[in-house]
Order: C-alpha cells, then structure tokens, then sequence
C-alpha cells in the first residue's frame, strides 16, 4: 500500500469533549485496519505523538527526504522496519537533527502497533543540555547537525523507568490545559531518560575506543543466553510474590544465579536494580487496580505488598504525581 492511499484516508476526527484544542487525530478505516494516530502540540517546538494500530495486511509507506528535528520514539508493540532497521516491541530510538533521507517504512499487520514519539526542536534541545556557559557537552555534539548532513540515529532497549513514564502518558487522567502542562514535563521526562542512556553509550564507546588505541583488551561482561533467562524467570518470581518478595540471595538461588550475576542481569536486561524494578511494578499494578479496579485504595496498597497505606501513598505521589485518591477520582470521572 503507497502513502497516497493512506493520505487519503487518515482524516482528522472532529472535536469531541475528550479532544483538546492542542490535538488532532486521525483514524485508520476499516479497509486498512483500526486504530488512530494523535499529534499533541505541547508548545511550537515540542510535539507529542501517539500511534495505536492494527493494519490488516502489511503496510509499506514511503517518506521523503526531509529536515529533521531531535526525536526520542518507543516502541510498545508490534513491530516493523523503517528505511531497513528492524524495530519490534521494547526498542527505542534517539535522533539528532540534521538531514533525514527518503526511504520507507513496512509496518507488520501480525500484531497491533503501539508508539510514542517525541519531537523538539535542535535549539530548545540546545537550550536546555547547554550549560551555563552555552557549550554542549562533548558526548551530545553529535546530536546538531546541518541540513545538509544525514542526522545520528541509535536504537536501545526501553528501560524500566523509560516504560513507565509511557503508561503515564498512555493513562493521563487529565483533560485541557492541565493535561497538556502534565503530558509537556512527561515528554521532557522521555528526552532526560533518552540523554541519560547516550552519555552512558558515549562514555562507554570512547573507553573502548581509548582502549583499542592502547591496544588493550576490551572487557565485556556479556550474560549467556541461559542467563538471561533466567534473568526473565527472576522477574518472573519476584512479581508473583508482591505481597512478600524474597531476598536478593533467595531469588538468586531460586533461578540457579549467585547474587552477583542476578543484580549484574537486572541492570543490563531490564535497566533497573532488581527491588528497583519490584518498586516500579507494584505502583503500575497499583494505578492499574485503580483504573479498572473496585477495590478501595487500603485494599489497593495491601494487595501490591504495602503494610503501610501512608508509605503506600507517598510512594504513588512521587511516581505519578497524585495521590492514589486524586488518581481514582479522576479516572472515574473520565468514565
């Protein structure tokens, strides 16, 4: 299928009472599949989007060359190639500005599409890493390029943290300006968690580099495939058991690991410590008992291993900003 046909039937949907004056959607119809994809402009240099998908065949769609902004984009599931490189559900990708050259996207109808991306323009992006005398760290250089030079683009595994931040987005409990100022600090949420995973390939590229010039050996510790299995069967175990998580050593025992090597697997699987991870897990379990749940909020709390409601609610207010109560007035008043 060419991007003619899908221009033509990718139309805004008129305003409703859940559309803000700062969105546009457009819908995919039934011919082609279901779903939409929303544009929310946060301010004229920053834009949000949200895809949600399911085409009914395979879709290839072509792009010409164009000016590219900076871009932080994740992919939640599905999957699909763009200009060659496969991206599948827990890939994201950082972009540099610079030239974007034409070539094509081939999206798979095997499974629904899920992404979110964000755009920022080079100079507020420049504005906001520059320190106070105006310079770009060295290890971000490469992110500003001309309009003549084809733009940097690197792929990585979402995080936990990263993850998180994307189902608040995807669960934003606010409408109109409210909405918009919390969507703007969760896209710039995305772009600090995206900095922070380049300065750490930077750092670790360059180490290598000095090292290949010295001419010494690079040390990779590398988990083997049985490893990482285990690794998963690890999560697996600790999410089982909210109520009364095991100790690190116990857990390492359970999957066949010593502590070390399971605390060493959680950080390069996963991007997290592995009570690091537990803590995430039980308030996403949390806002989603509060979503779609009956449950009262002591009941919430007790279920996902918080003896303490108080603790319990703290906890919830630093991750997402409200207090469980707010959060499930909220909700409820979506519904």
């Amino acid at each position: 299928m060419s991007l003619e046909s899908i221009q033509q039937i990718n139309i805004p949907v008129p305003n409703t009472h859940c559309l803000d004056e700062f969105e546009s959607i457009w819908v995919y119809p039934d011919e082609l599949g279901q779903g939409y994809s929303q544009d929310i402009q946060l301010q004229e240099w920053l834009e949000l989007s949200i895809a949600q998908y399911h085409l009914h065949q395979d879709t290839t769609t072509a792009f010409p060359e164009h000016r590219h902004p900076i871009q932080a984009g994740f992919c939640l599931s599905g999957h699909f190639k763009y200009r060659g490189d496969a991206v599948s559900r827990g890939k994201c990708w950082f972009c540099g500005s610079g030239l974007a050259p034409g070539g094509t996207e081939k999206s798979s109808a095997q499974s629904p599409i899920t992404m979110i991306n964000v755009h920022i323009e080079p100079e507020q992006f420049r504005q906001a890493i520059a320190n106070s005398t105006r310079d770009i760290p060295p290890l971000l250089h490469h992110l500003f390029r001309s309009d003549e030079q084809v733009y940097y683009v690197r792929f990585s595994q979402i995080t936990t943290a990263i993850q998180s931040v994307l189902q608040q987005i995807l669960h934003c409990p606010y409408y109109g300006i409210t909405k918009r100022m919390y969507l703007e600090s969760k896209a710039l949420e995305l772009l600090a968690l995206s900095v922070e995973q380049e300065l750490v390939i930077q750092t670790d590229d360059r180490r290598d580099d000095g090292r290949r010039d010295r001419g010494e050996d690079r040390l990779v510790l590398l988990l083997k495939p049985d490893d990482i299995d285990r690794v998963h069967y690890a999560r697996e175990l600790l999410q089982q058991r909210l109520d009364n998580p095991p100790s690190l050593i116990e857990l390492a025992r359970s999957v066949g690991l010593n502590d070390c090597t399971l605390k060493r697997g959680f950080r390069q699987v996963f991007g997290t410590t592995v009570f690091g991870h537990l803590h995430n897990y039980r308030l996403e379990q949390a806002q989603q008992l509060l979503t779609y749940g009956e449950m009262k909020v002591e009941e919430v709390a007790h279920t996902v291993g918080y003896g303490d409601v108080s603790a319990f609610g703290r906890a919830f207010r630093r991750k997402f900003s409200m207090s469980p109560r707010d959060y499930k007035l909220a909700v409820r008043s979506r519904l």
